[in-house]
């Protein structure tokens, strides 16, 4: 039986067998002896995604009182959620992501618990995924940007929309229509400013 730790783009935490390329956390928010989440899907604004692996070392999933273990399919799914890159173990991938982040964000010298505090601002309205409007057509969102179309979600690449599924991508044989912004707008502005999510391999399958 599969534990509830996957993450949709809408940020909702669900059970589900397939892993995923990354992992992540919000903090505490499970009980090890029952391996199951708290009421409270969220302990800290700092929501990181994690490599799977690092250094060799091993953890138990939701198995002790430390960070509870989540998984994304990749990287853009994670940003649609609300996470951003560990500076611990992905320090490139995270300097990189502050960098364009600041580029895009029109900002300089800003420091990790900066950035959590306008992407907490940006993911949740009263406990809920928050929706933006479309700064841009669908046509032209960068890569790796996800929106919300009734209750799918898509992930944009080369301006074409890509249905997400926890298995991998689909495609879209149909336009969508009344889109909302999934991914926090200051992450679609470190994208428009060169920052490139790692995209499931199912993603570059269906856009070769």
């Amino acid at each position: 039986m599969p534990l509830q730790n996957r993450v949709t783009p809408s940020g909702d935490i669900v059970a589900d067998p397939h892993r995923g390329l990354y992992t992540g956390n919000r903090g505490i928010i499970h009980d090890p002896l029952t391996k199951t989440l708290l009421k409270k899907h969220w302990a800290s604004p700092a929501w990181i995604t994690c490599v799977c692996e690092f250094r060799g070392w091993r953890r138990q999933v939701m198995g002790t009182r430390s960070w509870t273990e989540l998984f994304f399919l990749d990287e853009a799914t994670a940003f649609a959620a609300g996470h951003r890159p560990c500076f611990f173990c992905r320090r490139d991938d995270a300097n990189r992501f502050r960098a364009a982040w600041e580029e895009g964000n029109g900002v300089a010298d800003v420091l990790a618990r900066d950035i959590d505090a306008v992407l907490h601002r940006e993911r949740l309205d009263k406990g809920k995924k928050r929706l933006h409007s479309l700064p841009l057509p669908v046509e032209r969102l960068p890569d790796g940007a996800m929106v919300q179309a009734g209750a799918e979600s898509f992930l944009i690449v080369a301006g074409r929309p890509l249905q997400w599924s926890m298995a991998g991508y689909r495609e879209v044989n149909e336009a969508i229509e009344d889109a909302m912004l999934l991914t926090p707008p200051s992450t679609l502005r470190a994208m428009g400013a060169g920052y490139r999510p790692v995209l499931h391999p199912s993603a570059g399958e269906l856009t070769d």
